[in-house]
């Protein structure tokens, strides 16, 4: 089984990712990163996911983005809510984190040097929300050319370093039935940029708008717990 380290952030775009490489014959290892965000509570979602979908192991590295801040989720800057469809197409949203997936998929990348994996999954997805500059077709492609001349296991001809986003083009809709098809109980993910202390969604913000949406369109019964 080929190895892959796979981004876990306990939402639901990079769980459905995860057990879409499983259900491919991946041999997962699922990583997530505590940044600082506010919506923390998502990584005992994500520790969740992975037990649940069988990750060969998981992994949670801390990296305190709040030092540089700029972000509605790594600064004491207000999550936006309530937005329209309109607004949320326009501009990039102040919920982005400066270099998040660059840093993320660095991360990642270290990682899968160290399990000998050339496979690397994020939940990259735009076209229900294509604001974020981090999750466009370009800038996978960029990364990967990246990880295969700034390694070892690169250099040296181990392997061919590959970033996949099987979401990239999918809508919401589409997403949550390709989850639902492969058996995953979505009730263990988190979306929310802005849940309460308990974990439950504020319902409100541009991510939970969005998976709301999702899962209305998908004619699927959304099992999220929202405050």
């Amino acid at each position: 089984m080929p190895r892959a380290v796979v981004l876990l952030s306990g939402g639901l775009d990079s769980t459905t990712t995860l057990a879409w490489a499983n259900a491919r014959g991946y041999e997962c290892f699922a990583l997530s990163v505590d940044y600082g965000q506010r919506h923390r509570v998502e990584l005992e979602r994500a520790a969740a996911v992975a037990k649940a979908l069988g990750a060969v192991e998981h992994r949670t590295v801390t990296l305190d983005l709040r030092a540089i801040g700029g972000s509605a989720l790594t600064a004491d800057i207000a999550v936006p809510k309530d937005r329209s469809d309109e607004a949320m197409g326009q501009g990039v949203p102040v919920t982005y984190v400066p270099a998040r997936n660059t840093i993320l998929l660095g991360v990642a990348l270290g990682y899968a040097e160290t399990v000998g994996a050339f496979d690397l999954f994020i939940g990259a997805n735009v076209l229900d929300y294509s604001g974020y500059p981090d999750c466009r077709p370009e800038f996978l492609t960029a990364f990967e050319a990246l990880a295969n001349l700034a390694t070892k296991a690169g250099t040296e001809g181990a392997g061919r370093f590959r970033v996949h986003a099987p979401l990239l083009k999918m809508t919401k809709a589409e997403i949550i039935r390709e989850g639902t098809k492969l058996g995953f109980d979505y009730s263990l993910t988190l979306s929310c940029y802005d849940p309460d202390a308990a974990g439950r969604a504020c319902g409100h913000c541009d991510s939970c708008l969005l998976r709301k949406k999702g899962f209305a369109e998908a004619g699927v019964p959304d099992p999220t717990a929202y405050r």
